[in-house]
């Protein structure tokens, strides 16, 4: 009877956890803090975080072939998660904004500039091209576009790809104000802009159509993440698609979420995480992050100067993919320096943009390094 009490007590976790599974475990703690908190994308920072903290209980071994999450995964690693994430993006999106102002498509294509200075960056820092693309990518601010292109070219950074774009998603409110600041003058941040125009029911539904044929034709591999984005918002517009709206928007888009959190938190073991590359990654994806949203608020500003004064550049930030949390920073941010200006709708244009833009640039880097 002792020889068994003896046997069980070594075979639990409290005597056969390492110092890495016990940091692993704290960053969990601190991560679901900031999400129940101080509400952090609690939607998303919950799974991840408590997926790190399964993956890290010792012994229990459930990202291990035949484990509970290893089956879950799979959805992650044969790119099924990812795009159905933007079939309920597209769902809960309007694109009246973009397409009543198609200008704001320079402004997400802007905001992308922060992929391929941190993919520079990844580079010199001795990264190899895969990893670097994966790298580059937080700095898109879209964590399903960064697991789609990470899980294709460096699934083993998974992990610390995945946690570094969702918690510089988190911290959008936080990260970028500063930026936006620093970059424009109170007079530019006090610009009122002027009313969209009214979007028809027409334009709305041929728009997610010809967007899916030219930017499909333009990158093809970019087409799982496109077409579902623009089929979602088809779902929404056409009118005819009731249940099907509510379906993607509610019921799966919330499944997949705890799926696609928890198991992407469960890649970030003490093993794969606790390396110099994490911390690496992690400035490289604040630094792609910051340079994004410089540079969306720089073009801003050049068009608030060839407009004559009638473009808030304070616009331009939200051409990064965070929908649509950065467009609020905009309008927050744009609030708080002019009471009552109102920049929400045309910061929206920018942020659509921005989640179209990230994909397209996903496409192109997994069509160059993929092979």
């Amino acid at each position: 009877m002792l020889e068994q009490i003896v046997n069980f007590i070594k075979s639990t976790g409290y005597l056969n956890i390492t110092i890495g599974q016990a940091l692993m475990i704290l960053v969990a703690f601190v991560l679901l803090y900031l999400a129940i908190k101080k509400e952090y994308e609690p939607l998303l920072l919950v799974p991840i975080s408590f997926g790190i903290l399964l993956a890290n209980i010792p012994l229990a071994d459930l990202m291990e072939q035949g484990g509970f999450l290893y089956w879950i995964y799979q959805g992650v690693k044969l790119d099924i998660y990812p795009p159905l994430i933007f079939l309920g993006v597209g769902v809960m999106t309007d694109f009246g904004p973009l397409i009543a102002n198609p200008k704001s498509l320079l402004l997400g294509a802007a905001a992308q500039f922060g992929i391929f200075t941190s993919f520079l960056g990844a580079s010199l820092l001795g990264f190899n091209f895969k990893e670097a693309a994966s790298i580059g990518i937080i700095g898109g601010a879209d964590g399903p576009t960064a697991i789609f292109l990470t899980s294709k070219l460096a699934p083993h950074l998974l992990g610390a790809v995945a946690i570094s774009a969702y918690s510089y998603m988190a911290l959008v409110p936080i990260i970028q104000p500063p930026i936006m600041r620093l970059f424009t003058t109170k007079k530019e941040r006090q610009v009122t802009m002027e009313q969209l125009r009214p979007v028809s029911k027409t334009e709305k539904i041929i728009f997610p159509i010809i967007v899916t044929v030219l930017a499909s034709f333009l990158v093809p591999d970019a087409t799982a993440l496109i077409g579902c984005l623009m089929l979602g918002n088809l779902f929404r517009e056409c009118g005819v698609t009731e249940r099907l709206s509510k379906t993607a928007q509610n019921e799966l888009i919330n499944i997949i979420t705890i799926f696609l959190g928890v198991t992407v938190g469960a890649t970030a073991n003490a093993e794969n995480f606790l390396r110099f590359e994490t911390i690496k990654i992690i400035i490289l994806g604040l630094a792609a992050f910051a340079v994004g949203t410089a540079a969306g608020v720089l073009l801003g500003k050049l068009m608030y100067y060839l407009s004559g004064g009638k473009v808030n550049p304070l616009v331009g930030s939200a051409g990064v993919s965070a929908v649509p949390m950065a467009a609020r920073v905009s309008q927050v941010v744009a609030q708080k320096e002019k009471p009552g200006n109102f920049i929400l709708m045309h910061a929206m244009g920018p942020n659509v943009a921005g989640v179209i833009g990230s994909a397209i640039v996903a496409g192109v880097l997994l069509s160059l390094y993929g092979g």
